[in-house]
């Protein structure tokens, strides 16, 4: 259909519903040679903003706001609003349109949804366009819709349990997690091997098989941990398989230093692949049928500031957040949607300003930068922050040490940011500029760290372990701005401790290979039991005074939770 057909059929339209709009949608037949040579030579000088994209509480309809300035000759005087996928990056060859209005200073949109069909727009992105007479040429930033959680059929609470107290255990050891009294536990998800065959699902018109022995390995899992009332955290990770190539980012090479992969939303069925996965993995996690469970916080990927376990290839700081962010939005669209209180988060190391190239590696602190920036533009969603404060370095326990390594100062420029300085950490993401929409501190739960009980230099260290993780623990408790500390390992895992670090609250048999089988508790097993209980935590941690040189912990720890005990 010729392109001039389209703009007189919409100005048809928009003369039947917008008021004071005589002549605006005038030909472009009947604009002079004159002007359109000149408006294709300088452009339109227009600039538009989408103010918020919101999905109505009808819940079936979106309403966008536009504010605009400038000068509309050259065009047809009509401010288009144009749908876009995560995959399409300019609007060359489009003819079609979400919304159209007159020129104004400040605009209004609106159009169906369309949940859950081929058209659905729950995913997209829109960007306010003019008509020069040949093409759409793009007046504003993208903007996504900012609370796909307004359709979700789960509006359960958050389960926030009483303590932050966490642990990554082992599936055949949950009787001892449940004796230690553990309140959050993570479990990771592997993305990639998830398609195949035994369970069919159909979304936005299309179906989708999944591999129901993998599936059911996850349900005994998470229903195993959600049923004892843990709040569980999946940690959703990308890795190879030849077998289905569209979830990997476009043009990633396979590479044997690479663990995992960057999600894929960069290509149409790299797109539709993973909305799919994303919204399975939310809709069976909901919490509706015990036998499956209930994921509560999600997390996009592992310490993405280090490609090692997000891997793409060499790429500046904005283009590969760039790209991440658009990935995570569809994780982040489809699990709000489902579960409106469930968390999401991206994962970063300790490195808050170290090793960067800005190739492979950036720093923490430029990727919230960057994150947040893009969010800004594009709109801001309810992101959290998983974290992971090891010691520096990670082969000796002694964290409050850490300082004479030149690796950790307090404030933002610290090259990293561990326990001896987490409150830098809070401290950022207090600021203003990183609050969430609703204006509060955005979550952030510390997914993984430890304390080596095994020293290069001096052997077994289990005491001065256990005091790492009283000291640590009591830090995080009275934290205001850290919801959960999930420590990294119930047992010895047998290839860590061939590198020197046994991370474990229990010793594991080291003639098993790379088997996890536990032997025996060290002193951390009872020190962990017992920290977040009242009546035994002071006792349990005054072992830990003379490790690290202190008479009283509210002398180390700035509102300590039992100071009125001491």
């Amino acid at each position: 259909m010729d392109s001039k057909m389209i703009r007189r059929g919409a100005a048809g339209i928009l003369a039947t519903v917008l008021l004071c709009f005589t002549g605006v949608f005038a030909s472009f037949a009947s604009v002079d040679t004159e002007t359109s040579e000149n408006a294709e030579t300088q452009g339109p000088k227009v600039e538009s903003s989408i103010t918020s994209c919101l999905i109505n509480p009808d819940k079936k309809s979106v309403t966008v706001k536009v504010t605009s300035s400038g000068d509309m000759t050259g065009t047809d005087g009509v401010l288009y609003l144009v749908e876009q996928k995560p995959y399409q990056k300019n609007l060359e060859g489009r003819l079609d349109y979400a919304g159209a209005a007159s020129f104004g200073t400040e605009v209004t949109y609106q159009f169906p949804l369309n949940e859950g069909t081929a058209e659905d727009r729950l995913y997209s992105r829109f960007v306010v366009a003019v008509w020069d007479g040949t093409k759409y040429i793009e007046v504003s930033d993208p903007h996504y819709i900012t609370n796909p959680e307004a359709v979700a059929p789960n509006t359960a609470a958050f389960n926030d349990p009483l303590t932050k107290k966490g642990l990554n255990i082992e599936l055949n050891m949950l009787a001892d997690a449940f004796d230690l009294g553990v309140k959050h536990v993570g479990t990771n998800i592997a993305f990639h091997q998830i398609l195949g065959q035994g369970i069919d699902y159909q979304y936005d018109g299309k179906m989708y098989h999944f591999d129901k022995r993998v599936i059911e390995d996850y349900d005994r899992t998470i229903s195993a941990l959600s049923g004892k009332g843990m709040t569980v955290t999946a940690i959703i990770l990308n890795g190879w398989n030849d077998a289905t190539p569209d979830l990997i980012y476009p043009g990633t090479k396979k590479s044997s230093k690479a663990f995992y992969y960057l999600f894929n939303a960069a290509t149409e069925a790299g797109f539709e692949q993973t909305k799919a996965i994303a919204s399975f993995l939310a809709e069976r996690y909901n919490g509706s049928n015990p036998n499956q469970g209930k994921i509560s916080n999600w997390i996009i990927g592992n310490e993405i500031n280090n490609q090692q376990w997000n891997y793409t290839g060499a790429w500046d700081l904005n283009s590969y957040v760039q790209a991440y962010q658009d990935a995570f939005r569809v994780f982040y669209t489809a699990i709000k949607s489902t579960s409106a209180n469930d968390r999401v988060y991206f994962s970063l190391d300790y490195n808050w300003n170290a090793e960067i190239d800005n190739k492979l590696k950036y720093g923490g602190k430029n990727i919230v930068d960057t994150f947040n920036s893009i969010a800004n533009t594009q709109g801001q969603m309810d992101w959290g922050l998983s974290y992971h404060p090891y010691p520096a370095p990670m082969t000796e326990p002694e964290f409050w040490d850490d300082a004479q390594t030149g690796w950790i100062t307090n404030d933002f420029n610290s090259p990293v940011i561990n326990f001896a300085n987490l409150s830098v950490l809070t401290d950022y993401m207090a600021q203003a500029a990183f609050r969430s929409p609703t204006g509060d501190v955005r979550h952030i739960i510390l997914t993984e760290e430890g304390f080596t009980a095994k020293s290069p230099t001096r052997g077994d260290i289990p005491q001065i372990q256990a005091a790492a993780f009283a000291y640590s623990y009591y830090l995080v408790d009275s934290n205001p701005y850290i919801d959960a500390y999930i420590l990294s390992r119930q047992v010895d895992a047998p290839l860590e401790v061939r590198s020197g670090l046994a991370f474990g609250l229990w010793e594991c048999d080291m003639n098993q290979g790379d088997t996890i089988v536990a032997t025996k508790r060290r002193k951390i097993w009872q020190v962990f039991r017992d920290i977040d209980k009242k009546k035994y935590t002071l006792e349990a941690t005054e072992f830990a005074k003379p490790i690290i040189g202190v008479n009283k912990w509210s002398d180390l720890i700035p509102n300590f939770r039992w100071r009125s005990m001491e």
